[in-house]
């Protein structure tokens, strides 16, 4: 099997002592992506460099050159990679830490960020240029990768439900960004051009599994949450997917980040 887990570490130097040092020795994935890392390699804790080190991991990271302290992604795979790709082929985003890909024998392993707007304001905008950007660098991604028999797959934070049962309360959710009509359809297009949601494939009908969960209120407790961390393949690596499981938090203290590792088992 090949085991790929991601989760958005809500910024790795603080997240480190709190579980996810702990989480990275004991996972028996043999590939990791981590969503807003909020690091460059020289900020990176002493104590999760020496337990990547100790336990074979072979680290790619792409922090924000732009903004010091925000987004960054990695991953982290027990082989070394065979190439290293940064960025979606567009200026705005080559150093923005929003996405990274790796080359394994026969597999592209991404690690996304995709940007968190707000109605009405700059950063949806920004949101908005990088789903307008993303969606054709995804589709040569594909060609490139079906023309070389390759499979690809993206994870990552994708700040977007897509379908009501991705959101608890999608009906106060209508108006807000994540949960917009353009958005949703946005993923919609994507899924129709031949990728395909892993996690839904595995969990059809069902509310959830939801893998975000606000820090504000009761929100974890209730299960009051989005599934927003998505494991986006190729059509011949989802239909080889066996497994998909949501590693959340026994109780509210003992999280280290507000989303949970997303960990799909595949058959090799």
């Amino acid at each position: 099997m090949l085991t790929v887990s991601s989760v958005n570490v809500n910024g790795v130097r603080a997240a480190g002592p709190k579980g996810l040092t702990a989480w990275l020795a004991a996972t028996d994935a043999d590939v990791v992506c981590l969503q807003e890392t909020r690091a460059r390699h020289e900020d990176l804790p002493a104590a999760l460099l020496a337990a990547l080190d100790a336990h074979g991991w072979h680290l790619t990271l792409a922090p924000s050159g732009a903004a010091r302290g925000r987004a960054g992604v990695a991953v982290l795979t027990r082989a070394e990679p065979e190439a290293v790709r940064i960025g979606v082929d567009a200026a705005e985003w080559a150093d923005a830490g929003r996405y990274v890909e790796v080359d394994l024998p026969g597999l592209t392993v991404a690690s996304l960020y995709l940007p968190n707007g707000t109605v009405g304001t700059p950063r949806q905008d920004e949101k908005d240029r990088f789903l307008a950007t993303f969606a054709p660098y995804l589709a040569l991604r594909r060609e490139k990768a079906a023309a070389e028999d390759r499979e690809v797959l993206v994870c990552g934070d994708w700040n977007i439900a897509h379908a009501e049962a991705d959101i608890r309360n999608w009906r106060g959710n209508v108006r807000n960004s994540g949960f917009l009509p353009h958005e949703r359809a946005w993923l919609t297009e994507l899924y129709g051009a031949g990728w395909v949601d892993v996690v839904r494939g595995l969990h059809p009908g069902v509310d959830g599994p939801y893998s975000w969960w606000s820090y504000r209120g009761r929100a974890f407790d209730n299960d009051t949450g989005w599934r927003i961390d998505l494991h986006v393949a190729t059509a011949g690596l989802a239909g080889r997917a066996r497994s998909a499981v949501v590693e959340r938090a026994a109780t509210h203290g003992e999280r280290w980040s507000d989303h949970a590792p997303v960990t799909v088992r595949y058959a090799s």
